[in-house]
Formats: structure tokens, C-alpha cells, sequence
């Protein structure tokens, strides 16, 4: 049994089935597609905001630390020849009394995030027919 089962709707989009849980994509209409979800690269940087975001909630919870104010976001830079993807920035917001000597800390959290871990060592991949 597959890990990741995709299937074809109509128009251009392509969805997943994960685990039982049901991932939509599509396309801009400027690219063919209605707009009814969010594409697919979109959501390859959501796992590794979401991956990121998730060790730093957990980092927090484990010292009893606040979580209100936390937040995060992603802003990625792609070359406009190519249109890959070069850099991306993911800023980290705290809560205003959340403690100096955790700051460093946090950060290296973030870094045990298995979606960064595979950008930064990337598999092999293979595609084949059936």
C-alpha cells in the first residue's frame, strides 16, 4: 500500500489521499487552473513552515512557556530564469515576555524540523512507471 495515493479530479488539479486525509491542489487561473485550492509548491513551503512552526510550539509547551503572540512566517525568493527556488526566510515572532536565555534555543528547535532536514540532505528520487 502507498504511503501517498494521487488522484486526478478534472481541470488541473491533482489531489492527494494521506493517511486518510484528503489533500487538495490546483493551479491559478493564470496557470490553466480555477484557484480552488492552493497549489502545490504553496503547500510544499506550508509542510515546512507548519514542520518548523510545530517545534517551536512544542519547545514552548514543554517549559510552560506562552504561546500567545507566537507566530511565524515564510517568505521565499525563486529565480525569475530558472524559477527555482533560492531562498527562504522564515521569521520567528515570540511573545513579548517570552525569556531571553530561550532565544537560541527555540531557534535550534525549529531546526529539528524533518521537512528542513530533507531540504538540506535531499533524498534521491526516483520515478517510475507501472
Amino acid at each position: 500500500m502507498a504511503l501517498i495515493n494521487v488522484s486526478f479530479p478534472g481541470g488541473v488539479q491533482v489531489n492527494a489521499n494521506v493517511a486518510g486525509f484528503d489533500v487538495l491542489t490546483d493551479q491559478p487561473e493564470d496557470n490553466g487552473g480555477t484557484n480552488a485550492a492552493i497549489n502545490p509548491f504553496y503547500l510544499f513551503l506550508s509542510s515546512l513552515a507548519t514542520c518548523s512552526g510545530f517545534f517551536a510550539l512544542r519547545f514552548c509547551q514543554q517549559r510552560n512557556l506562552p504561546t500567545a503572540g507566537l507566530g511565524m512566517t515564510l517568505d521565499a525568493e525563486r529565480d525569475e530564469e530558472t524559477h527555482t527556488l533560492k531562498k527562504v526566510c522564515i521569521k520567528l515572532q515570540l511573545p513579548a515576555e517570552f525569556p531571553d536565555k530561550y532565544k537560541k534555543a527555540i531557534v535550534r528547535a525549529t531546526e529539528q524540523c524533518s521537512v528542513k532536514k530533507a531540504l538540506t540532505h535531499p533524498p534521491e528520487i526516483e520515478m517510475i512507471t507501472e
